[in-house]
């Protein structure tokens, strides 16, 4: 009998207890000061850090610019990472380039051209600025040089400090799943991605890790 209730007793226990439980057990809670609202954890270890997009305008559902606020749209809670002024910083040798936001260092110009395999065939082998461990970005790495707030991306970059035609279109490390003839690329002017074939040659820009 005495174990009867023991067992019931446990399937009575509440369900907000469990939650509390399991958020505990993870590190996690409720809103605490300082973390952005109600029930939203506060930044640790662990969780990424996204950035803002870059995005400072509003639009209604006709493409008219229209006031933020109280919008909830990009342009009027710019959630995320605040950018940093100046985003870029060029290196003492002007052929490299570093991202103030990410900490990635950039190759500043695109001359290097190939077939997607020949991309990593040229940055194993990269002694440039200084450093030798170069390689190509994967598509996410690529698409955090887009600010999605600049009409032209290509012009932007140029604006920042880049030399590469905004004409370009730049390879990333990553095949397209389901078709591994094909890689992901950025074309540079619009900021978008776009699955291209692994056999055309076209510009690379390298990049490494920040110190």
């Amino acid at each position: 009998m005495e174990k009867k209730a023991v067992f019931v007793a446990r399937l009575l226990v509440s369900p907000a207890i469990l939650i509390s439980l399991l958020l505990a057990a993870c590190g996690g809670g409720g809103g605490e000061a300082g973390s952005g609202g109600a029930g939203v954890p506060a930044a640790s270890a662990g969780l990424i850090a996204l950035p803002e997009t870059g995005r400072t305008t509003c639009t209604d559902a006709t493409g008219a610019a229209i006031d933020c606020a109280n919008t909830g749209q990009d342009g009027d809670l710019k959630a995320g990472v605040a950018w940093p002024n100046p985003r870029f910083t060029v290196d003492g040798t002007g052929n490299c380039i570093t991202d103030n936001l990410t900490g990635f260092m950039w190759a500043r110009h695109d001359t290097l051209s190939g077939t997607w395999q020949l991309a990593f065939d040229v940055v194993k082998g990269l002694d440039l600025c200084g450093f030798t461990d170069w390689r190509i970005p994967n598509r996410k790495e690529l698409l955090s040089l887009v600010n999605y707030g600049a009409g032209n991306v290509g012009t932007w970059l140029l604006d920042s400090g880049f030399t590469f035609q905004v004409e370009s279109i730049l390879w990333s490390s990553s095949s397209v799943a389901g078709s591994t003839d094909k890689a992901w690329a950025l074309i540079v002017l619009p900021g978008i991605l776009s699955q291209e074939p692994k056999s055309p040659g076209i510009g690379f820009l390298p990049v490494r890790a920040g110190q």
